[in-house]
């Protein structure tokens, strides 16, 4: 009775620390959005002071001063992967300090982002009822030089859309599915003890901002590894809740047992926001073990 009095204590609390509420930002537009996180608010912090600051500097400096300082790619306004962005009504863009060429000095209107998104048509449109506002959409960042997910803040001023964007830190369906991937193909080729141990590593390769590899046993449930959590080791998950209830692990364990492979969503802990979002795991079954690779959705 004891040993189960403890498996009890243990499971409530890694669920409430797993389904605690997420935390949500007051000051600006952008901060209320639902299920932002404190990492995701950082982001937006700053962007929204540079955003500020590229407003007021256009309003208090006029277009053509302004946007010569927007697009010098050295000046104030260009601070790593922080930078400013101009549109005007009619779709021309008339500055943007993340690249010049190519994009500068011609009409934008069908401008898609790298998941074939409308970008510059959508801002249109959702700046047309809303002054202020944000767009998400997936844009090569430059810094890392990869696709990754971006979300820019835009505040209409006279005849123009100035625009600040940051990268949150969140993986794609099909970043997820190449880890996964790469995870069973290391598990096959290394064996269940080194492979555990990676994949429990935050420098193993197999961990970055919200990416981690999770596997489960089949037949007792228990997590061989974690690298969210690898303190968690050896938990028997099948009793583990989500946020709204659902028994996730039970769900990806059936799965596996019926049809090898396939997505589970639920409700989880995004390690890299720390915001409870829609998580979507994918998972393969490797002889008697679950492996899985998830993203979060808002």
């Amino acid at each position: 009775m004891k040993r189960n009095r403890l498996g009890l204590l243990t499971l409530a609390v890694v669920s409430a620390f797993i389904a605690a509420p997420a935390i949500h930002a007051s000051e600006d537009t952008v901060m209320k959005t639902v299920g932002v996180g404190v990492v995701e608010r950082s982001e937006a912090k700053r962007a929204t002071e540079l955003l500020d600051r590229a407003a007021d500097y256009l309003q208090k400096n006029g277009p053509e001063k302004s946007f010569a300082a927007f697009n010098d790619t050295k000046g104030s306004f260009v601070n790593g992967a922080y930078y400013v962005f101009v549109v005007g009504l009619d779709g021309f863009m008339h500055a943007n300090g993340g690249s010049m060429i190519g994009l500068v000095g011609k009409n934008q209107i069908d401008l898609r982002d790298a998941a074939g998104k409308p970008l510059i048509a959508d801002l249109l449109m959702q700046a047309k009822n809303n002054p202020t506002g944000i767009i998400e959409y997936r844009w090569l960042n430059r810094v890392s030089n990869h696709v990754e997910s971006k979300a820019s803040l835009y505040r209409k001023v006279g005849d123009y859309i100035v625009c600040v964007g940051y990268y949150t830190p969140r993986a794609s369906v099909e970043e997820a599915d190449e880890l996964l991937h790469k995870a069973v193909a290391f598990l096959k080729k290394s064996g269940g003890k080194t492979a555990f141990a990676t994949f429990n590593n935050p420098q193993g390769g197999f961990t970055h901002n919200d990416q981690y590899v999770f596997v489960i046993g089949i037949d007792d449930g228990k997590y061989r590894a974690s690298g969210d959590s690898p303190q968690l080791t050896g938990m028997d998950v099948r009793g583990l809740r989500d946020a709204a209830g659902k028994p996730a692990f039970k769900q990806m364990i059936t799965l596996a047992k019926q049809k090898g492979s396939g997505t589970v969503d639920y409700v989880w802990r995004n390690p890299a926001t720390n915001a409870v979002e829609t998580k979507h795991s994918l998972i393969q079954r490797v002889d008697n073990l679950v492996v899985g690779v998830g993203y979060y959705t808002k």
